[in-house]
């Protein structure tokens, strides 16, 4: 696994937007107001060219010139880290256009983002063997003041940040909107961890997954190289983290159906499953609970359930393609990676 250097003090983060850009708010004041707070702290600001772009479908422009801002950003010298400008939904679309082989050549460039970035950050691992880091987009750092997760993926950034916990509390309705761009999350729900089974737990292995709405999307494709991976990482296996946005519960349970029948799972050590958008669904006696432990429990290993990884943040920021080490301990997670 290869892994990019840490941005420096003083270093350059280019802002790319291979999905949405920020041209409607509120993420376009968010978005520049946390430039400001960047160069505030020292660090010099590169924009790629789409990053104000409005032109694609379900992404900034057309999926041809998607795939080329990423591929001179990380391939060329404008910016020493990339972070996403946003999710968006349908950036698998710039994939055909991405010459996987020649960014698997480049020096290795720490890449940023969530949600339909899964479809970067999954693939820069599984294809390219190169680490990234599932973490949030641009605009969050425009937020005032920063929730204690922003600062943990900034610090992640500069590799000052390798073990992150859980959070205190969660957002199930954020106040962030047009009139209030800057709003920081409104934690109203208190942590609450579920492990199956019951008790505390431990896994260990590669870190790998992402945005479930996506990746079973890449289910099958060209682009689906799991086996291949998991080949290569057999003697350190895979610990899955996995959340789901637009997917309903029993959409969850079709997806995880779809990927395990496909052998996804089959050197797994463990799966960490994120809080769902859809938090609190039920569907013809079907929970968000039931539906992840009725397709992965028979694999007889640790999940963890409402982590904070998602679309209801605070969002522990994750290196994809890290050995991880997971433990909890009550209420509390903590997940150590390595870079190895």
């Amino acid at each position: 696994m290869k892994y990019g250097n840490f941005l420096k003090d003083h270093g350059r983060i280019g802002f790319i937007a291979p999905s949405f850009g920020c041209v409607i708010e509120p993420y376009r004041t968010s978005f520049d107001h946390a430039l400001e707070v960047l160069k505030k702290k020292g660090f010099r600001i590169a924009l790629g060219p789409n990053v104000y772009e409005g032109k694609g479908l379900g992404i900034s422009n057309t999926p041809d010139q998607c795939a080329k801002e990423f591929e001179d950003w990380y391939i060329g010298e404008e910016a020493d880290v990339l972070v996403s400008c946003g999710g968006g939904e349908l950036m698998c679309e710039i994939l055909p256009f991405l010459p996987f082989e020649k960014i698997a050549k480049a020096p290795a460039k720490w890449f940023m983002g969530y949600s339909d970035n899964s479809n970067l950050v999954f693939t820069l691992a599984t294809l390219c063997d190169t680490a990234a880091i599932y973490g949030p987009c641009g605009p969050a750092f425009g937020m005032e003041p920063w929730h204690p997760a922003i600062g943990d993926a900034l610090d992640m950034l500069q590799g000052r940040k390798l073990v992150v916990s859980n959070y205190k509390g969660w957002e199930l309705e954020g106040k962030k909107d047009a009139d209030h761009p800057l709003e920081p999350y409104t934690i109203t729900e208190p942590f609450a961890l579920k492990t199956w089974p019951e008790g505390d737990v431990r896994a260990r292995g590669r870190l790998l997954g992402g945005c479930l709405d996506s990746l079973v999307n890449l289910c099958g494709t060209a682009f689906d190289q799991v086996k291949e991976f998991s080949k290569r990482y057999e003697k350190d296996g895979i610990l899955w983290f996995l959340e789901a946005c637009d997917l309903n519960v029993l959409s969850i349970r079709r997806a995880l159906w779809h990927l395990d029948q496909a052998g996804w799972f089959s050197t797994a050590r463990g799966f960490i499953i994120g809080r769902p958008y859809m938090y609190g669904e039920e569907i013809m006696g079907l929970d968000q609970y039931r539906a992840v432990t009725d397709i992965l429990g028979k694999y007889n290993l640790p999940i963890v359930m409402d982590a904070d990884i998602g679309h209801h943040p605070p969002m522990m920021p994750l290196i994809s393609g890290s050995l991880g080490s997971l433990e909890t301990r009550g209420n509390r997670l903590r997940l150590t990676m390595e870079l190895v």
